[in-house]
């Protein structure tokens, strides 16, 4: 069964090097909208996300708001593994894939089809299931020969066309996504609109970080906000259109 469940969770960032006077203190948390401690001389601790509680089951599609810094990316991460609770019990169950950042361990050294099979296991996928995909990627991404050919040769157009056609190649059971995704090239932003909105519908469970109040209108019936790393009066949105 899918879900996600957060028991009292949160969430502290050590900034190592970071200087403790007050006036850098300030600064640095009106930028995060976190909470400051100091765990040691050279360590400045970042309370990113404190005592989040949370239950999705399938067919949620929760939408979080809040301003820049209230804690929407570190839950995203959280839920992604990117970081782990430390405080709290976090507790997932299905596939999960992040769209928060689809060129991430992405090596511009590597070819394009080497990056696919990197990002492939990335996201928790086999050799043998990454080679079985391959064709459909290659089909996808429209970048032909340039696959055999170093990423750092590609510009940052092709670049997130291979990253997006990579990491949507696989219908995911938990869909994580900071913003709506917006693929640049004009000959690739309709097919790559048309997969974004299939994956969405056919997720069981989305969790949509967004500053826009009418994409989560659209596309969420839960809605919480965040506000300095806390969860702050949980609403109901109406359910999405069909």
């Amino acid at each position: 069964m899918t879900m996600i469940s957060l028991q009292h969770c949160g969430l502290a960032l050590p900034v190592y090097g970071a200087s403790n006077q007050s006036l850098k203190k300030t600064a640095l948390a009106a930028v995060t909208g976190g909470r400051l401690a100091t765990a040691s001389r050279h360590v400045t601790v970042v309370q990113a996300l404190q005592d989040i509680q949370l239950e999705l089951r399938a067919g949620d599609r929760l939408g979080i708001e809040g301003h820049n810094g209230a804690g929407k990316t570190s839950l995203l991460r959280m839920l992604a593994g990117v970081y782990a609770p430390t405080s709290g019990q976090l507790r997932i169950e299905g596939s999960v894939t992040s769209l928060i950042d689809v060129t991430l361990g992405m090596d511009h050294e590597a070819t394009g089809y080497e990056n696919i099979l990197i990002r492939g296991l990335i996201l928790g996928l086999s050799r043998r299931q990454v080679q079985a995909l391959l064709p459909r990627i290659a089909e996808f991404s429209g970048l032909g020969d340039f696959l055999t050919m170093p990423v750092r040769t590609y510009s940052s157009g092709m670049v997130l066309r291979l990253a997006f056609s990579t990491v949507t190649a696989v219908q995911p059971e938990i869909l994580l996504m900071d913003e709506w995704l917006s693929v640049g090239d004009a000959d690739f932003v309709e097919r790559a609109e048309d997969r974004l909105q299939h994956i969405v519908r056919n997720a069981s469970i989305l969790v949509l970080a967004s500053h826009q109040p009418s994409t989560l209108d659209k596309l969420c019936n839960r809605r919480i906000h965040l506000q300095h790393g806390r969860m702050v009066a949980p609403t109901d949105a109406s359910p999405p259109a069909d």
